[in-house]
């Protein structure tokens, strides 16, 4: 027996997720949304550029925002891990995960990407303290007048050394991995900054009692700083969709349409699985666009009659 046909099923139950079930609940339409309970704004202590709280936010506490928020329309989240996607001969989707499965109309995957931790002793605790950090936009500004260390794959951390570089002279870049080697171009780009490349690689680092970061080098050397940020990309969860043959950038970024709809019809990503900035007005941005494209979408047989 079929599941019921729904309207959406929203994956992912993050800020993107969260928005595009609020917009659908309040558009009445019947949709699931699966959540596995990773959304990475549980690993943000502090949001300053999060609009509207001023003394800023903690990540967990938006989503309690938006969950709380959804279930006042009867879009509460139900636990799971999405499977599988397919398509069917109606051209719905059916949703597969472990022991449930689920029929809709239309799909808005949420499902976003994991920051690539450096893989060094307690790298979480310093997250957690605001010491180590992933995003500059998000956070430059607290780094004004800080030291700041700068710590990539090889010279993977050269942009945003030169991006935080705006918000504070005292920067180091570093590599985590072998030594740091910079070609004639680069060494230039340096040049014109107050950056200091180091070419010994990191082996370790720890948040101390006072609330710093101290790096350990591979020649035995010690390094301190205030703030360390980690350039080691991330991993985009847009299996989901490629299954289905949506098209992607080289490192699996979904590419969307202005509607926020994917190359597969019918399947609409938000957030940072998207092709773009990742930041948390932007995925909710963007939920909204696919969840109002979805709806506009499902009334058009009314529009033309």
């Amino acid at each position: 027996m079929q599941p019921e046909l729904l309207d959406c099923a929203v994956v992912g139950a993050g800020a993107a997720g969260l928005t595009a079930a609020i917009y659908l609940a309040r558009f009445r339409r019947r949709i699931v949304v699966i959540d596995a309970g990773a959304s990475r704004l549980l690993a943000i202590p502090t949001s300053h550029n999060y609009p509207g709280f001023a003394g800023g936010i903690h990540g967990g506490d938006i989503l309690q925002r938006l969950r709380a928020q959804a279930a006042h329309y009867g879009a509460s989240p139900v636990t799971g891990v999405v499977e599988r996607i397919a398509r069917q001969d109606d051209g719905s989707f059916l949703v597969s995960s472990a022991g449930a499965q689920w029929r809709a109309r239309t799909v808005i995957l949420a499902t976003g990407v994991v920051d690539v931790e450096p893989d060094l002793p307690e790298v979480k605790r310093a997250v957690a303290a605001g010491c180590v950090r992933y995003c500059p936009i998000c956070d430059g500004f607290e780094a004004i007048g800080k030291r700041v260390a700068v710590l990539g794959r090889g010279t993977s951390g050269l942009a945003e050394a030169l991006f935080l570089n705006h918000f504070t002279r005292d920067v180091s870049l570093f590599a985590l991995h072998g030594a740091l080697r910079l070609d004639d171009a680069q060494r230039a780009r340096l040049a014109r900054s107050t950056v200091r490349s180091v070419p010994h690689a990191v082996a370790r680092l720890a948040l101390d009692e006072r609330g710093a970061m101290t790096l350990w080098l591979d020649n035995g050397k010690i390094e301190r700083c205030d703030v360390v940020y980690v350039a080691l990309g991330t991993l985009v969860n847009s299996g989901l969709a490629q299954m289905l043959g949506a098209r992607c950038t080289g490192n699996g970024e979904l590419l969307v349409d202005d509607h926020q709809q994917t190359s597969v019809d019918g399947l609409y990503a938000a957030g940072d699985i998207v092709a773009g900035l990742n930041q948390i007005t932007v995925a909710m941005g963007h939920a909204a666009i696919a969840a109002t494209a979805v709806h506009n979408r499902l009334r058009a047989p009314f529009l033309s009659s």
